[in-house]
């Protein structure tokens, strides 16, 4: 897509809670979860709580912000039960429509584009109770989720800064090793709900939204999927922020390994047959040395940074994980992690 090329940041931790991005709204309830701290709050005080959080973790000058840094879009991950009572049996979840407008307003004013995000996480592991929202069909049918993604779509498809719906965050399918099977979602069920919701964001928004799905960390696993000529507007997400290969860092060329191994896991996703965008990556390293000084792991983290600008730069989109944490943890928050590269590099 060339100069069209989408180069963004992730919203994580806005519309829902994330510990990691704001560990201190967790930290007094003993919570590690969104769930968790419904449970230690209360719902009512949990109500009070998110939606304070929401009124201010991320404004219109964040939005403005991330124009003058050069972005040219965000990626928000928007929750299943964004629409509250009026929508899938949320809980004491509470929904929050009204922001996911606002941030499009934001974005239409300043020229950004929005890819939404369904935030369920289809295999993840669960609190069992069957209100956990990572729930494998957020413990509502799956006919009531695809009524979100109806919904979302019809809502936004005349809006200029609509660029597309991915269907879920983080996946994570069954996959077999050896004789076994490991946990997650049967990857014949992922395929079949992204197939209907793929049907019903064209019947809402027409063929301009692009249709998102996230790989799983199995960019192997969707050869020619969706490739055929029906299916328009289809794109995989691989998600590059969590590194699951053991490669010593403690140097540059053991930077690079890592980031070569980012660009296997691209190439192998693209023979699926469908563009290939990296949803999440950070300037995080996986693996910390003791031995090392804080200088040196800030050297390491700009050529890791570096090296994958250079290899994302070949992608539809590209969305660094995340734009703002409260810590400023430096290799996930964009604001710190990419506050020394040139506007140049990044648009």
């Amino acid at each position: 897509m060339g100069s069209h090329s989408l180069h963004g940041v992730n919203l994580t931790g806005w519309l829902t809670l994330e510990s990691w991005v704001t560990p201190e709204l967790f930290a007094e309830a003993g919570a590690l979860d969104e769930h968790a701290l419904v449970t230690a709050l209360g719902e009512r005080r949990y109500g009070d709580f998110v939606r304070a959080h929401r009124e201010s973790f991320v404004t219109r000058e964040d939005f403005v912000k991330i124009a003058a840094r050069g972005f040219n879009a965000v990626r928000l991950p928007v929750p299943w039960y964004v629409y509250g009572e009026q929508g899938p049996e949320p809980g004491p979840y509470v929904g929050c429509i009204e922001h996911v407008d606002q941030a499009l307003d934001w974005a239409e004013e300043l020229g950004l584009k929005v890819v939404f995000v369904l935030a369920m996480n289809p295999g993840a592991p669960h609190a069992g109770d069957g209100m956990a929202p990572d729930n494998a069909d957020c413990h509502v049918p799956r006919e009531r989720i695809l009524d979100v993604v109806y919904a979302l779509a019809k809502r936004y498809a005349l809006r200029a800064g609509f660029f597309g719906l991915e269907l879920a965050d983080d996946t994570v399918p069954q996959v077999r090793r050896g004789l076994t099977l490991t946990d997650g979602v049967p990857i014949h069920r992922l395929r079949n709900y992204y197939r209907e919701a793929y049907e019903l964001v064209r019947n809402a928004a027409g063929d301009d939204p692009v249709v998102i799905m996230p790989d799983g960390g199995v960019p192997g696993g969707w050869g020619r999927f969706m490739a055929q000529r029906h299916y328009v507007n289809v794109w995989l997400d691989c998600h590059l922020d969590r590194p699951v290969e053991r490669v010593d860092v403690s140097g540059p060329s053991g930077v690079r390994r890592l980031v070569a191994a980012h660009a296997r896991h691209l190439r192998e996703a693209r023979r699926s047959g469908m563009p290939v965008m990296a949803g999440k990556w950070s300037s995080s390293l996986p693996i910390a040395d003791s031995q090392m000084t804080p200088e040196g792991r800030i050297a390491l983290e700009r050529v890791y940074t570096s090296e994958q600008l250079g290899t994302y730069e070949k992608c539809p989109a590209w969305f660094f994980n995340t734009w703002k944490t409260s810590g400023m943890l430096a290799g996930w928050d964009a604001r710190v992690a990419l506050v020394t590269f040139e506007r140049g590099m990044i648009v």
